[in-house]
């Protein structure tokens, strides 16, 4: 059964190779802003990963806390007013 499993592992047209899974870190490692990683330099995959992540919970927290500032100016602001219906539609 272990020789089926691998067969099909290497048959496979899906199958990512060591290219192009470079190519894709770096893609990443663009991504991520420069005071975090310096792109011109090698950097292992496993930190470029490693800082995604990382960058990826801050983001998220980032949005946690704005939603709850948003939330906090809302409910004290006038629901009537201009820039509440403004915000609301954006929201929508």
């Amino acid at each position: 059964m272990s020789s089926r499993r691998s067969r099909s592992r290497q048959s496979g047209s899906s199958r990512i190779t060591e290219e192009q899974i470079s190519e894709l870190v770096s893609k990443l490692q663009d991504l991520l802003p420069e005071a975090r990683l310096q792109s011109n330099a090698r950097v292992p995959s496993a930190r470029v990963l490693q800082e995604t992540c990382n960058y990826i919970r801050s983001l998220h927290q980032e949005v946690d806390d704005l939603s709850v500032r948003l939330s906090e100016l809302l409910e004290t602001s006038d629901m009537s007013s201009a820039q509440a219906a403004i915000i609301r539609s954006l929201l929508m």
